[in-house]
């Protein structure tokens, strides 16, 4: 198969996460959230992969007829921001005002920050909490914390969006990546695990995420704290 071939079939592979994103629309207007957090759970991993088969075949160069970084940024708005923030309005996981206060911030910070021309660092990390929503709302619904704490929660990383904080890409950011990667991984099988068991109290699949989630969140803090040898 020709490369120019394959850079058209990544584009097409990128392009199904709105078929992903729909399949979980429309579980998420029945209510049914076990499924919905199912597809954005396989939407996050056509993520994960796409990227580096972007880049692998240069999909600019061989197949510069569609945008993959513009195709890229619109499937992650919805699976990462507008579905999540449907689903922790919709849900009553946060009600009242709260709700009303989480989807507004949520979407509205997330708009500015996916427009960013800086969101990307010079070791190809994000500059401020990237957006990803649909990580925080599966551990709210697998936990289930106080209603204060999730506020809390979406405030803190709103604002973290545009501070000079480092979070970390498990795939592009070679720093750690031989731990980041395989902890991404295993956040993406917690979160199938827990969505499966219809998110179980007692699931240790909560645990795994909580754990997963907490490395993910703060190891680009770490990061800026710690330097590198050699800086």
């Amino acid at each position: 198969m020709k490369i120019a071939s394959k850079a058209l079939l990544t584009h097409m592979l990128t392009a199904t996460g709105a078929v992903f994103a729909m399949l979980a629309l429309l579980a998420a207007a029945q209510e049914d959230w076990s499924v919905m957090f199912l597809w954005l759970v396989v939407a996050f991993f056509v993520d994960g992969i796409d990227g580096p088969l972007a880049r692998k075949y240069d999909v600019k160069t061989n197949a510069p007829r569609f945008d993959g970084v513009l195709l890229d940024l619109i499937i992650d708005y919805l699976t990462y921001v507008f579905i999540p923030a449907f689903a922790l309005f919709q849900s009553g996981l946060m009600p009242g005002w709260t709700g009303w206060f989480a989807i507004i911030m949520i979407t509205y910070s997330s708009a500015l920050y996916f427009a960013d021309s800086r969101m990307k660092t010079e070791d190809n990390s994000f500059h401020g909490f990237p957006g990803c929503w649909n990580m925080l709302v599966l551990v709210l619904f697998a936990i289930e914390p106080a209603l204060w704490v999730m506020l809390v929660l979406v405030v803190l990383l709103a604002v973290a969006m545009f501070l000079p904080l480092k979070f970390i890409h498990p795939v592009r950011t070679k720093r750690w990546r031989s731990v980041s990667l395989p902890i991404a991984l295993a956040w993406t099988g917690f979160a199938g695990w827990a969505a499966w068991v219809d998110f179980h109290p007692e699931s240790w699949a909560h645990w795994g995420l909580v754990a997963t989630s907490i490395y993910l969140i703060f190891v680009g803090i770490v990061q800026q704290v710690i330097p590198q040898r050699g800086s």
